[in-house]
């Protein structure tokens, strides 16, 4: 069963799209966010991006989802700096960026991680990035710097084969950065993999105009399928901005100052929340956004919780980058020399709606396979059976502490 009260968490929440109704605080301003006009022009992109996500996330389950564009952007953004060729630009494109466009992506990303998490004093906001990585199995440098500069990723060393300790650490660090709400993301740690990449956030905020409590009473819920179930109906009436056309009504909720909102997208009689996506991707969240007016608005919205997980292999494959998961294609040797593909890539996320606010989390994974055996080189002859000159050196430094010729004599 598809509420459409998930589908409006993933595209307020995670899109954190910025209310322009602005909620005047001394102590806590509305402020929007500073872009650069290359990052400005993304913002567009990277909503392209998230509809057609959402789209294909509806098409490939019946089960209630909550999903983060956003945090798949950013574990996106740390794949792609460890990728080159065809796979670089597939990946680029599939952001919403022309090829090849790493520079863009990564100041982009940048400038959010900066700016997200103190925009609002009355929301929690915290976004962590993570590498994990077998011990023995280095990074190229080049990659590490890229990385900790533009995501500040943390990367750790683990010993893959002692799988029980490194799945602890893990799933300790996905714990850690969701607030418990997603304790775990792997079963186990397979010693064939290179590296896990991590992204987690974690959200928690308050209504601007919270529900009240007396007002919530059983309602009916109809199904898709027709069928009626009884949910928790939070209720209010309350001039806020709302947008409806043939196919569905919007409404917009504000959290804490204002710079964050969620909005609910209902379809109207003898539509279904397929056509709800289908018009975002015809339509583009960022008009549709921009059409809502204010008016009073008889608001009945469920109270709800909801988990969800998914490994998205195919649908990323399907939205434009299928060389990343093929050992035959994929070209990661900008993260590693032993970088071989992505095995996985997948999403766990929940969320907690009701009368005071809401709270999110999620955390996005990949898994770089790596490649166990290298090309063999062509064989050496080395005969010393002329003179030579040998140096005997420190290990970590190359100082030379002895230096000598033999010819023979």
């Amino acid at each position: 069963m598809k509420h459409v009260c998930i589908l409006a968490a993933v595209v307020a929440v995670f899109t954190a799209s910025i209310s322009c109704d602005k909620i005047d605080e001394n102590n806590n301003p509305y402020k929007p966010l500073e872009l650069s006009s290359t990052a400005t022009k993304f913002v567009e992109k990277g909503g392209d991006f998230s509809v057609e996500f959402i789209d294909r996330i509806n098409s490939a389950t019946d089960e209630d989802y909550i999903i983060s564009p956003l945090s798949m952007q950013f574990l996106l953004g740390m794949i792609l700096n460890g990728a080159q060729g065809e796979t670089l630009d597939e990946i680029c494109m599939v952001l919403g960026y022309g090829a090849g466009e790493v520079e863009a992506v990564n100041e982009y990303v940048s400038s959010m991680l900066k700016q997200l998490p103190k925009m609002d004093r009355q929301t929690t906001l915290t976004i962590a990035n993570a590498i994990f990585v077998d011990d023995g199995w280095p990074l190229k440098q080049t990659y590490v710097n890229a990385v900790e500069k533009n995501y500040n990723a943390k990367i750790t060393n683990l010993n893959f084969i002692d799988g029980d300790r490194a799945l602890k650490t893990i799933n300790g660090w996905c714990s850690d950065n969701t607030n418990g709400m997603i304790p775990k993301v792997l079963d186990q740690v397979d010693p064939d993999m290179l590296a896990y990449l991590l992204n987690a956030m974690y959200f928690k905020s308050q209504w601007t105009g919270k529900f009240p409590k007396s007002n919530t009473a059983e309602e009916d819920f109809t199904c898709e399928t027709g069928a009626k179930v009884k949910v928790k109906m939070m209720k209010q009436e309350k001039s806020q901005p709302y947008f409806e056309n043939d196919i569905f009504q919007a409404v917009r909720m504000a959290y804490g100052n204002g710079v964050f909102n969620m909005t609910f997208l209902l379809p109207k009689k003898g539509h279904t929340v397929a056509d709800i996506t289908a018009a975002l991707k015809k339509l583009g969240w960022t008009n549709i956004r921009r059409s809502m007016e204010r008016r009073t608005v008889d608001l009945w919205i469920p109270r709800f919780e909801t988990r969800f997980g998914m490994k998205l292999n195919d649908i990323l494959s399907a939205m434009g980058m299928p060389r990343s998961f093929d050992a035959s294609l994929a070209q990661f040797k900008a993260m590693s020399e032993y970088a071989l593909y992505l095995d996985f890539v997948r999403q766990d996320a929940a969320i907690k709606v009701d009368e005071d606010g809401t709270e999110a989390a999620v955390v996005s994974s990949a898994g770089m396979k790596k490649e166990m055996e290298a090309a063999p080189l062509e064989p050496a002859v080395f005969h010393a059976d002329h003179p030579f000159i040998y140096l005997i050196t420190e290990s970590s430094t190359g100082v030379i502490l002895f230096a000598g010729r033999y010819s023979g004599k």
